[in-house]
């Protein structure tokens, strides 16, 4: 008799690949990519490398715990859904305990690393994110608004944050607007694919837009998202934290994802969804690597103006030789 284990590649999958399915690499590979850019973009030349290291390592942990916890919270509702059916709690590779533990260890080596190495105050807003999106995006937000994605989004645009306190230990304003703009992002990238997997989230009773408010009022919103993220993108320039390099790269490939978002709202391609879910990664990895090349291209010092020097007005004595009343010092 055959056995049906024999048959099932799942059964037979290494199990150090269940656990790195947990991590959601390819999420959070893009998530150490924005990191990696926030760290550069902190500094003029090079980044310490003991901190690009340590500091990438740290985030990557704390981010890859995060992404277990979901896989635990949402084993329920994976099962039933063709995206995700296949994963390690879900199809039961793994149990909630090992996949805990396993997270609890990230989680702890990721911080430990972050307040010791790096600076507490990178530690502390990975921690942030870290809640905001395990607990509470996952366990809440996703099931409580049709908003989720919009209001959860905040904690994955965190990264290029923490890669540049990684560096300065501050929070600077330079740094928020990359936020900003993976913020800007997030709702149109994901609001895409909800769009494809629509059935899917109807079934298991999650609020996606697409399932409360129908297809065309999703693909409506994404369009009016992509508009607000095109101009979000302009604002590096405008604030000269870029050069025309970055202008170039953010007019193109925002036309690009203006283009998609049109052909979703024209409903007339059933690929859209998807073909614009895929470019929105492309988007965010490619601006980011244009955001990398600009500044090195066009280094921040060339781009602001010199400060121009004071003028001050002074009284001169009355008694002082060849009296003036009014005089202008540099």
């Amino acid at each position: 008799m055959t056995n049906p284990e024999a048959l099932d590649p799942q059964a037979i999958k290494p199990l150090w690949r269940d656990y790195l399915e947990l991590c959601k690499p390819n999420v959070v590979a893009l998530m150490i990519l924005t990191a990696i850019v926030g760290m550069f973009l902190a500094v003029p030349g090079m980044v310490p490398l003991d901190i690009l290291i340590i500091g990438n390592v740290g985030i990557g942990l704390c981010a890859a715990s995060s992404a277990v916890i979901n896989h635990v919270v949402d084993k329920k509702i994976d099962i039933l859904m063709t995206r995700t059916k296949n994963r390690p709690v879900a199809q039961g590779r793994l149990n909630d305990t090992q996949a805990l533990i396993f997270s609890a260890v990230m989680g702890i080596g990721g911080f430990g690393m972050l307040m010791v190495f790096v600076n507490p105050l990178t530690a502390w807003l990975t921690l942030v994110s870290s809640i905001g999106y395990a607990l509470i995006y996952t366990c809440f937000l996703k099931r409580a608004t049709p908003q989720n994605i919009v209001i959860g989004g905040l904690a994955g645009a965190a990264p290029p944050l923490l890669g540049w306190t990684a560096v300065t230990n501050e929070v600077h304003g330079y740094a928020l607007l990359l936020v900003l703009i993976i913020f800007a992002w997030t709702p149109p990238h994901f609001w895409a694919l909800a769009i494809h997997r629509k059935d899917d989230y109807a079934k298991v009773g999650i609020p996606m837009l697409p399932v409360t408010h129908g297809d065309k009022y999703t693909r409506l919103h994404i369009l009016l998202y992509t508009i607000i993220m095109f101009v979000v993108t302009l604002l590096p320039f405008a604030t000269k934290m870029f050069g025309l390099l970055y202008l170039l790269g953010a007019v193109v490939l925002g036309i690009g994802f203006l283009y998609w978002a049109v052909i979703l709202v024209i409903n007339k391609n059933p690929n859209a969804p998807m073909e614009t879910f895929k470019y929105s990664i492309i988007y965010l990895m490619a601006l980011f690597v244009i955001m990398f090349a600009d500044h090195y291209v066009y280094p921040l010092d060339t781009r602001i103006a010199p400060e121009q020097p004071t003028i001050e007005l002074q009284i001169a004595p009355e008694t002082s030789p060849g009296f003036v009343p009014l005089s202008v010092v540099e």
